[in-house]
C-alpha cells in the first residue's frame, strides 16, 4: 500500500503540493473503477496528439531520483491513452528495458549499435508486450563503452538524432529518452535529439545540488547543437507529505520555475519499486496504487500541455 495515502497532509505543505496530495488521496477511493480503464486502454475523454512528434530527454546527473521511473510509467500512461509512444534507453544498466519487458542481454542489437556502428534503429527497435502502442530500443551493458568510443567518431554529439531522425516504421507521438545519471556524450546525444527536457526531482535537499550545472548544460546546448531544446517539464519525485523537507523543496522549486513544474506530485510507493521486477511499469502492475494515479496525472498534464504547443 502506498505511504502517502496513510498519513495526513503536513499542516506546512504549500497549497499546491496540499492540492496535488488530497487528489491523489481522493482519487485512491474509486481507484479500481480507474484501474480498469487504464488497462483496457479505454480513454477517459480522450488525450490529444501533439502537433509533431515531441522528443522528450528525461535527464537529471543524479542518481536515484526516478528517471527511469519516470519514463516508463509515462510512456506507459500515454500508450493506454492512444499515443504511440517509443522508449529510448540509453542508460547502461538497462533498467528501463527491464521494466519494460523487452530482452537486452546477449547479442541483443541495441542502442549502443545504433551509435558507435550506425545500425538503423529498425532493427533495434521492439513493441512492448502487452502494451499497444508502446515500443522500446533497449540498452546492454555494451553502452557503458560507447563514452569513450563515441570520442572519436564524426559527429559524435547528434548520431542518436541521425537515427531518431531516419526511423520512418512507426508514425510516433511521443520519443522519451531515458538519460544516464551523468553529463557526458549519451546524455549529450540525448538532449541533442531532444526538443523537450523533463527533468525528475526528488523532494529532498540534495536533490537541487547539481540543477544549475545540468541547466547551464542544456543552455550550452541549445546555444551551440540543438536551437530548438528547451525546458519544458520539471517532475517533483519521491514526495514524503510526512516531512517539512519535501514541502520546502517542494516550494522552493515551484518558485524559480513556475509554470514549468507539474502540478502533480510523485508519492514514496512501494509498487513503484516492485513493478520492474516483474517486467511491467505500475501501470499495468498495479494500476490503483498512488504511484500509478499520480504517473497517470502526470502523463496527462503532459498530453495537454504538448497539445498547446
Amino acid at each position: 500500500m502506498a505511504i502517502v495515502t496513510q498519513t495526513p497532509l503536513n499542516p506546512g505543505d504549500s497549497p499546491l503540493v496540499r492540492e496535488a496530495l488530497s487528489s491523489v488521496v481522493s482519487r485512491e477511493t474509486s481507484a479500481t473503477q480507474t484501474a480498469a480503464a487504464a488497462v483496457s486502454g479505454s480513454p477517459d475523454g480522450g488525450w490529444p496528439r501533439p502537433p509533431k512528434t515531441r522528443i522528450i530527454g528525461v535527464a537529471n546527473q543524479k542518481g536515484g531520483v526516478g528517471k527511469t521511473t519516470t519514463s516508463v510509467n509515462l510512456a506507459a500512461a500515454l500508450s493506454m491513452h492512444g499515443l504511440r509512444v517509443l522508449v529510448v534507453d540509453l542508460d547502461p544498466q538497462g533498467n528501463a528495458s527491464t521494466a519494460l519487458a523487452t530482452e537486452h542481454r546477449g547479442d541483443i542489437p541495441d542502442v549502443y549499435q545504433v551509435l558507435v556502428d550506425d545500425l538503423p534503429l529498425s532493427e533495434v527497435v521492439k513493441a512492448v508486450p502487452d502494451m499497444p502502442g508502446l515500443y522500446c530500443a533497449p540498452a546492454t551493458i555494451d553502452l557503458a563503452g560507447a563514452e569513450i568510443e563515441l570520442v572519436s567518431l564524426v559527429a559524435r554529439e547528434a548520431r542518436l538524432r541521425r537515427a531518431l531522425e531516419a526511423y520512418t516504421d512507426v508514425e510516433l507521438d511521443y520519443i522519451i529518452i531515458d538519460c544516464p545519471p551523468s553529463l557526458g556524450l549519451l546524455t549529450v546525444n540525448a538532449l541533442v535529439a531532444a526538443n523537450e527536457v523533463l527533468i525528475p526531482i526528488q523532494c529532498e535537499y540534495y536533490a537541487l545540488e547539481g540543477l544549475g550545472q545540468l541547466l547551464r548544460n542544456v543552455d550550452l546546448i541549445k546555444a551551440h547543437l540543438n536551437p530548438t531544446l528547451g525546458l519544458s517539464t520539471i517532475l517533483l519525485t519521491m514526495y514524503d507529505g510526512r516531512t517539512r523537507l519535501a514541502s520546502q523543496v517542494a516550494d522552493e522549486v515551484r518558485s524559480h520555475f513556475g509554470e514549468v513544474v507539474l502540478k502533480t506530485v510523485i508519492p514514496r510507493s512501494v509498487r513503484l519499486s516492485e513493478a520492474p521486477s516483474y517486467g511491467q511499469s505500475v501501470m499495468t502492475y498495479d494500476p490503483g496504487s498512488s504511484g500509478a494515479m499520480a504517473y497517470m496525472d502526470a502523463a496527462r498534464e503532459i498530453a495537454i500541455k504538448g497539445a498547446l504547443l
